[in-house]
């Protein structure tokens, strides 16, 4: 009886996990069906950056068949995850709740709008700041006996690529305020390894972006800034002794209702 007891917690874990897992995957497959129907527009905006860095005399190019047929499923795909980015961030916020304070608890709703807010942030900074200027670097190689044709498969790739990497970058204040609420990092300790993380940025940037030093210091440069903005909220919401020593007798508190009441 013991051991069903203490297989249960895990099996109702695995069970939730998937029902927000599903949840995910509906949202993703909505988003795709809609996006499809407009895949040629989006990926006209998709490619606007490129298309104004090369002229208009300039067309993209696909090299296969099939690979503009499968370059839209592509862009109908992404458009999907990123319609879907909302119920992505509050299915996972929501999966780990339980293991949160109550104090703690009243954070996600905020936490979940500004994922979004950030993401969306660190998107369109790579879209209208960081690929103009990185066209114009890439082009720049063009001469009278060499030129640039893009194809429409290499694109998307970099593009969603880029996209994706600035957008997840910008969720740098939030992840590191989030784990100085939950005390796994303190404002000492980031202040203390600062320069330790300008040397992961660059290196980070090397490896996200291509290897040319134009895109690469113009996303380390805003990651060196994000870095002082965690700081910032991690001085404001860091987690102190006396709040921890609250939730705990609170935790204690909550874990004795449950057992009277079972």
């Amino acid at each position: 009886m013991s051991q069903e007891e203490d297989k249960t917690p895990f099996t109702e874990h695995l069970t939730e996990l998937r029902d927000r897992l599903v949840r995910c995957f509906i949202a993703v497959g909505v988003g795709f069906v809609v996006a499809y129907c407009f895949k040629e527009k989006l990926f006209e905006i998709l490619m606007a950056p490129l298309v104004t860095a090369m002229g208009e005399n300039q067309k993209m190019i696909f090299t296969g068949l099939p690979e503009a047929f499968f370059t839209y499923l592509k862009v109908a795909l992404l458009t999907g995850v990123v319609v879907a980015v909302p119920v992505l961030f509050y299915e996972f916020w929501m999966f780990i709740s339980p293991g949160l304070y109550r104090q703690e608890k009243k954070f996600l709703i905020p936490v979940v709008l500004l994922s979004i807010v950030f993401f969306a942030i660190g998107s369109s900074f790579g879209y209208f700041i960081v690929f103009p200027y990185g066209f114009q670097f890439f082009l720049g190689f063009s001469s009278e006996t060499i030129q640039a044709m893009p194809s429409m498969k290499e694109y998307l790739g970099f593009a969603s690529k880029m996209l994706l990497a600035f957008g997840f970058v910008f969720e740098l204040p939030l992840v590191i305020t989030f784990m100085a609420r939950m005390g796994l990092v303190s404002v000492d300790f980031l202040c203390k390894n600062r320069k330790y993380a300008v040397l992961i940025f660059f290196a980070g940037s090397a490896l996200i972006t291509p290897p040319d030093v134009v895109t690469q210091i113009m996303m380390a440069i805003p990651l060196m800034i994000l870095y002082e903005i965690s700081i910032v909220g991690a001085r404001m919401f860091q987690k102190k002794k006396g709040l921890d020593e609250d939730g705990e007798e609170q935790a204690q508190e909550e874990s004795e209702d449950a057992d009277k009441t079972e």
